[in-house]
Formats: structure tokens, C-alpha cells, sequence
């Protein structure tokens, strides 16, 4: 089992970037944190790097449930979704929920798991 879905898009690094934020919060979706790797990589170790963002997003309801279930799922919260430039095109990867959560074995998780694992599906295809 893979630990990510992924998708080559035919889009610039910001359109993918905007694409990607608008259908996540179509899919109930908010970027709680995001993180600039090429920027951060340069600041602390002056290293170029591709443009590479990390977006964490996060579905509050079911956040909640996860939390109420198992009270330290939020060391595997938000769901990362990450934009990369490639040498000739955009790639745009979410992490897939179902993989994380079989680490955690708690039985309560797994319907959560999938609900979120099709949404992030959606987004992903729908790039």
C-alpha cells in the first residue's frame, strides 16, 4: 500500500498551489499550516532547492472525531498535501490516511480514515 496519492498537473507551481487550496476547501478543507521548503532550506542551510510547499490541511469535524477516538492522533494531524516542481511539470501529492492510521490500530479510526481518504482522492483526481 502506497502512502500517497499523487498527480502530474498542467499547471503552474502558484496555479497548482491555488487549484489545490480551493478544491480541498471544497471538500470541507482548511490549509491550517504551510510550510516553504525552498525558502526554509535556503534561510537555514543556504541550499537551493526546487519550489516545494507542504500544505496541512484539516477537516474540523472530522478531526474532532479522530480526537475523540484516540487522543493523540493529533501527532498524525493535519493531512499533508504537498505541490512540487518537477523538472518539466507540477506534481501534487496528499498523504493517504489509511496508511497513516494502520500504525495507530484503533479500530474507531479506520471509518474516519476512509471518509477522508475519498476526499483527499477527490481532490487529488480532480486536479
Amino acid at each position: 500500500m502506497s502512502y500517497y496519492f499523487t498527480k502530474t498537473v498542467d499547471l503552474s507551481f502558484g496555479d497548482a498551489i491555488a487549484k489545490v487550496t480551493e478544491d480541498l476547501k471544497n471538500e470541507g478543507f482548511g490549509i491550517l499550516t504551510e510550510i516553504d521548503v525552498k525558502e526554509t532550506l535556503k534561510k537555514k542551510l543556504d541550499v537551493d532547492f526546487r519550489p516545494y510547499k507542504i500544505l496541512g490541511a484539516c477537516n474540523p469535524p472530522f478531526a474532532y472525531k479522530a480526537l475523540q477516538a484516540e487522543e493523540k492522533i493529533g501527532t498524525m494531524l493535519p493531512c499533508n498535501v504537498i505541490v512540487q516542481q518537477k523538472e518539466d511539470s507540477v506534481e501534487v501529492s496528499a498523504v493517504d490516511p489509511m496508511a497513516s492510521m494502520q500504525a495507530v490500530q484503533n479500530p474507531a479510526l479506520a471509518e474516519i480514515a476512509d471518509k477522508i481518504q475519498k476526499k483527499l482522492k477527490n481532490v487529488i483526481n480532480n486536479l
